[in-house]
């Protein structure tokens, strides 16, 4: 098709639109409300639109960015004796893929001039974003010599968009066996964590960021499953006692949770003896009918665990506490124990145990925090990109936070689920809350229970 007809339909579009303005203006904010309903909107109007200011920029952007590259040598010889050093006129951006639609964005594929790595991209992101008018774009490799912008319209994490999720136990299918639908991601689809893929998870977040929101929605999801659920809330039961009718065990102080963790430990050590007794690796190995039930624990503020307060007592609690969680996260994976360590703060103050201790938590959700040390500790060692962006969410972005296994990190949201609600799920599902040998009558017993 020649340039000028293309120019040419260009032009009669935009006439057109200006000619009808009278129209469709009064119409924009219904047609608006619609689309946060519906994709249709976006797959019309917004995504050729993105994509026009995406080739329209691409070379500029580039060019301001630093992400061209230059063929011509730096250096020019003019006579004999002398030469010029300057920069080439028309240097040359990487290579702009096709751009595909999603629901609620585009994927574009880049492929990169030789010399060129990913970070140089990664660091321009919110260049992307503002250059194309959309709400954020993440950039990842998938591929050695190329790179993926992946572009998001509009914030799939609002307050309407999470709320769809609010009774998502009867919109959503179930999910299997110990995967826990907590909210939604940032692109758009369901936040599953799955605790057969990552054993064990580290949660941080300060005060009134979403941190026990994001717990009670675990707590929610498991709690309908065949699941044995354990608590240790040192903060006298405040936040985990809404679900003491699907616990099987609650420790509410840290010389409750010494007794607690050292029966968790000696199921452990018996449902090892089971497993080499069958021949077998992992208890997922034994048959359905001789399976023990699989044990989720989660810990609300570890630091109330670490921290000795000076004391003979309290430094012995607080050893023996660093000993028996690690041994948990080293042994409990194939033994069907999981951890789910929650913390305000995760810093090397806690001890040499907490820096061990987050080596075996392969899960890193990490809310708004107050110290760079905490965002670090969280996702530093996984996804040094991440950090970043977990110390750019606001105090206004109560339970979003950012996730990243293996890695690949992405922005979440979890659903709330509010005090009420929370104790009719405690109840409905009560249930189905299994006695576990030595571990439900642990407290009861001070630990010598059978």
């Amino acid at each position: 098709m020649p340039w000028e007809l293309i120019i040419w339909l260009i032009s009669a579009v935009l006439c057109l639109a200006l000619m009808s303005q009278w129209w469709w203006q009064p119409r924009l904010p219904d047609w608006i409300g619609r689309a946060q309903k519906g994709p249709w909107l976006w797959y019309l109007g917004g995504y050729p639109l993105t994509v026009l200011r995406m080739v329209a920029t691409w070379r500029k952007l580039c060019q301001t960015a630093d992400l061209c590259v230059v063929r011509r040598p730096r250096y020019t010889m003019i006579g004999k004796d002398s030469m010029v050093r300057g920069m080439a006129l028309r240097p040359l951006p990487p290579r702009l893929g096709l751009p595909l639609v999603t629901p609620n964005g585009l994927v574009v594929r880049v492929h990169l001039h030789p010399g060129q790595t990913p970070r140089e991209f990664i660091a321009n992101a919110d260049a992307f974003a503002h250059a194309w008018r959309v709400h954020m774009v993440k950039v990842v490799s998938p591929k050695r010599g190329q790179v993926l912008i992946i572009a998001t319209a509009s914030d799939p994490l609002t307050d309407s968009a999470v709320g769809a999720l609010a009774d998502w136990r009867t919109v959503l299918p179930p999910a299997r066996l110990l995967a826990a639908i907590v909210g939604r991601t940032g692109e758009g689809s369901a936040w599953i964590m799955d605790f057969r893929k990552v054993p064990h998870w580290l949660i941080a977040g300060a005060t009134q960021s979403g941190k026990s929101t994001l717990l009670s929605s675990l707590l929610t999801e498991l709690g309908g499953q065949p699941v044995g659920l354990v608590a240790i809330d040192c903060k006298g039961g405040m936040e985990l006692s809404l679900f003491a009718r699907r616990l099987s065990a609650l420790a509410t102080s840290r010389d409750e949770a010494v007794v607690l963790l050292s029966a968790l430990v000696t199921e452990v050590e018996r449902r090892m003896y089971q497993c080499r007794k069958a021949g077998v690796r992992s208890v997922w190995e034994l048959h359905d009918d001789v399976r023990p039930v699989p044990v989720v624990v989660i810990v609300d503020e570890i630091a109330e665990l670490y921290l000795s307060g000076g004391s003979l007592t309290g430094r012995k609690e607080a050893v023996e506490c660093s000993t028996l969680l690690l041994r948990l996260a080293q042994l409990g994976a194939a033994l069907g124990v999981h951890l789910v360590v929650a913390a305000q703060r995760f810093g090397s103050d806690l001890g040499p145990g907490a820096t061990a201790l987050r080596a075996q938590l392969g899960g890193r959700v990490c809310h708004r925090v107050n110290d760079e040390q905490t965002a670090e500790m969280t996702l530093g060692d996984l996804s040094p990109d991440a950090v970043a962006v977990a110390q750019a969410i606001g105090d206004d972005e109560q339970g979003v936070a950012v996730t990243t296994v293996g890695g690949h990190w992405m922005r979440t949201r979890s659903a709330l689920v509010t005090p009420a609600a929370a104790r009719e799920y405690a109840a409905r599902d009560a249930h189905l809350t299994p006695h576990i040998i030595g571990v439900s009558s642990a407290l009861e017993t001070g630990g010598d229970g059978e």
